[in-house]
């Protein structure tokens, strides 16, 4: 029998480009995202007891400027972008299907007039827009490992870069969203196979451009200001 699968939601964040976002969930918790669920799934009756969960899972849609189809192996930027892998044995987006998964922390639901129930949630690592495809809680007894292996990626996670943000910059992000940016800065956007002093990177968050270079592990803002 032949089915679709179609979008449930869509997530709403300050994410507006895929630069800069946590590589993984649950990084980045100073952050709430919204969920906006479709008309059809509207229902109040849809999301009753869902408040008696801290976390959920969302699996969503990789993007089409995201998604190039399948490749078998693929170059982990974590890894300096020099290593293959087998896909599966890594989250790229280089999959058979263009699915995302991601565990998040449910701040709190309220129901909207017009769109029904919106569910805030943290730690998610989606640029605002994606396309939810369905919701589910996390469960820690059947979902949480705390003795599992985590292959490459206990290697390379751990090291936070020091942050410079000058005062006058500072001043012009919002204060509620200053904790996040810096999260964001310390964890270092930049691919892993990029290690030039003297390049500049630039990304959107919240409304304002970017822009900062990274020296002998120091990031300094050099630009802020509100995208036009």
């Amino acid at each position: 029998m032949e089915y679709s699968i179609k979008p449930i939601a869509h997530i709403e964040n300050d994410f507006s480009c895929k630069f800069g976002i946590p590589r993984q969930s649950g990084i980045l918790d100073t952050l709430n995202s919204r969920i906006i669920m479709e008309p059809e799934f509207r229902s109040p009756e849809a999301f009753r007891g869902i408040e008696e969960f801290s976390h959920l899972w969302l699996l969503w849609r990789i993007t089409l400027d995201e998604y190039h189809g399948f490749r078998a192996t693929v170059r982990p930027p974590r890894l300096g972008g020099n290593k293959r892998l087998g896909v599966f044995a890594t989250r790229s987006p280089y999959r058979p299907n263009s699915i995302g998964l991601s565990s998040v922390r449910l701040v709190g639901v309220e129901i909207d007039s017009g769109r029904g129930p919106i569910l805030t949630v943290a730690g998610a690592d989606l640029v605002s827009g994606t396309p939810i495809l369905d919701i589910k809680p996390y469960i820690s007894y059947t979902d949480s490992h705390p003795d599992a292996r985590c292959g490459f990626s206990e290697r390379v996670m751990g090291h936070e870069l020091e942050v410079i943000i000058p005062e006058e910059l500072r001043k012009i992000i919002p204060p509620d969203r200053q904790g996040a940016l810096i999260s964001i800065l310390k964890n270092d956007p930049r691919p892993g196979y990029h290690k030039d002093p003297e390049r500049v990177y630039s990304f959107e968050f919240a409304g304002l451009g970017i822009s900062f270079y990274v020296s002998g592990g120091v990031l300094t803002v050099i630009r802020i200001a509100p995208l036009s």
